[in-house]
C-alpha cells in the first residue's frame, strides 16, 4: 500500500512538472538545469502572451473585451512577522524525523551547543557561526545534528528563530502546527537577521560572524548582505538547499508562475494558505529579479553552496548554486558528488555526516578536514548510523 501511494504521489508530482515546464516555455520561465534561471525577462514575455490571448477572446454579451493581465501574485502588503530568542536547548539528534517531532513540543528549543553568549572566538575560530533554518522549520529541529559538532569544533554558535507569522499575519495554514517558522516576508526576515547579528557581534566583540544556512535561510542570508547591511560583516556563508534562484518544486511552482502570469493569481490565491516566503520562492518571483539583479554574490565573501541530487523541494538542485562577482569565492557542490550513497533529501541533508565535515572546511579551509562518506536515507536521516 505504501509502495502504491509512494508512486501515485511521484506519477503527480511528474504531471506537474511536465505540465509546469511546458507553460513555462511559453511564459519564458522556462532554464535549463546547468544554469540559473535569467532573470527579469519572464515578465515582457508573459505580457506578450497575455496580449495574444487577449486577441483571442470572445467579447462579453455588453459589448466589454476581456483582457489577460500579467499578475505576479507575489508581493503583499498585509503579511506580518516577528522573530524570537531561543529558551533552553534541546537534545542532540541523529534523525531528521525525531528532530521534527521535538520541534513541535518544544518549538522555541535551541539546538544543542548554540546561544551559549558566554562564548568568546577563539583565534582559531575568530567569527561565531550563526544558524539560519528554512520555511516551515525551526532552528531546533535544523540544526539539532550540525550544531553540537560545530560547537564540538570550537565555535561559538548562535540561532534564533525568524519569520513567525500566524494565519492571519499571511503564515499559511502550517503555522497551525507549532515551531513552523519561515513563512513570513523575507524582507522582514532579512532585516530580522540584521538585528540578530549585531546582537551576536556586540556579545562576542567579533567583526564578522559566518553564516550556515539552509533552505530559505541561505536565501534571507544572501538578502541579508545585499540589502538589509551585512556587507562587510560577513565572512563566509554556507548554504545546503538553499533557493538562491528560486524552486520549481518538481514544476508545480513554474506552473503556477506561469498561470499566475497569464492574468489567474493562482499564487495570491493560495498565499494565504501556504505563506508569503513559499510564495516569494517561487522561480520567476520579482523578489527573485530583484534579489539577484546585480548578480549573485557581493563582493568579500567566501560563499558554499551545497546541493543534492535527491531534494524534492529546492529543484533543479543545482539552482542553489551561485555564481561568483567580483572579489567573491564561490565553491558549488553537489552532496554526492564523490559519495553516492549519501541520498540524504532537503531535509536529512542537514542529518547527513557529509553536510557537516563539508561545513566544518567551508568554515575553516586551512583545518585538515576530512569529508565523511556514509549512508543517509531519504526523508528519515540518521547521521550515518543507520
Amino acid at each position: 500500500m505504501f509502495a502504491t501511494r509512494q508512486r501515485s504521489r511521484r506519477a503527480l508530482f511528474c504531471a506537474a512538472m511536465i505540465a509546469g515546464l511546458a507553460l513555462a516555455q511559453g511564459s519564458g520561465a522556462g532554464v535549463t538545469i546547468a544554469d540559473p534561471p535569467v532573470e527579469g525577462t519572464a515578465e515582457s514575455t508573459a505580457q506578450a502572451l497575455a496580449d495574444a490571448i487577449t486577441a483571442g477572446l470572445t467579447p462579453a454579451a455588453d459589448g466589454r473585451q476581456p483582457k489577460a493581465i500579467v499578475d505576479t501574485g507575489s508581493g503583499s502588503s498585509w503579511a506580518k512577522s516577528t522573530s524570537s530568542a531561543t529558551v533552553g536547548e534541546g537534545p542532540e539528534m541523529t534523525a531528521a524525523l525525531a528532530a521534527f517531532a521535538y520541534g513541535l513540543t518544544h518549538p522555541d528549543a535551541a539546538p544543542s551547543g548554540a546561544n551559549r553568549w558566554d562564548c568568546k572566538p577563539s583565534a582559531a575560530h575568530p567569527n561565531p557561526v550563526v544558524l539560519l533554518h528554512g520555511s516551515w522549520l525551526n532552528a531546533y529541529d535544523t540544526f539539532a545534528y550540525m550544531s553540537p559538532r560545530l560547537a564540538r569544533a570550537g565555535y561559538c554558535v548562535f540561532a534564533f528563530n525568524f519569520g513567525r507569522a500566524g494565519l492571519l499575519e499571511g503564515g499559511g495554514l502550517g503555522t497551525i502546527l507549532p515551531g513552523r517558522f519561515g513563512v513570513g516576508p523575507m524582507e522582514e526576515s532579512s532585516r530580522q537577521l540584521a538585528e540578530f547579528v549585531e546582537q551576536v557581534r556586540a556579545a562576542t566583540g567579533s567583526e564578522k560572524v559566518d553564516i550556515v544556512g539552509h533552505s530559505q535561510g541561505g536565501t534571507v542570508a544572501n538578502r541579508y548582505l545585499k540589502f538589509d547591511g551585512g556587507e562587510g560583516k560577513v565572512g563566509k556563508l554556507v548554504t545546503f538547499g538553499a533557493t538562491h534562484h528560486g524552486t520549481a518544486l518538481m514544476g508545480i511552482a513554474t506552473l503556477g508562475r506561469a498561470i499566475n502570469n497569464l492574468g489567474v493569481n493562482i499564487l495570491g490565491f493560495y498565499e494565504p494558505l501556504v505563506g508569503l516566503a513559499n510564495i516569494q520562492q517561487a522561480v520567476g518571483s520579482p523578489f527573485y529579479a530583484a534579489l539577484n539583479a546585480n548578480g549573485d554574490t557581493v563582493p568579500g565573501v567566501a560563499y558554499t553552496a551545497v546541493g543534492s541530487r535527491y531534494d524534492e523541494v529546492t529543484n533543479p538542485y543545482d539552482w542553489t548554486f551561485l555564481r561568483p562577482g567580483p572579489d567573491a569565492t564561490v565553491d558549488n557542490i553537489t552532496l554526492q558528488a564523490g559519495c553516492e550513497q549519501d541520498i540524504s533529501d532537503h531535509l536529512t541533508m542537514m542529518y547527513s555526516p557529509r553536510s557537516t565535515s563539508i561545513a566544518l572546511r567551508a568554515l575553516d579551509p586551512a583545518a585538515p578536514t576530512e569529508l565523511a562518506c556514509t549512508f543517509n536515507p531519504w526523508l528519515i536521516g540518521g547521521g550515518g548510523s543507520l
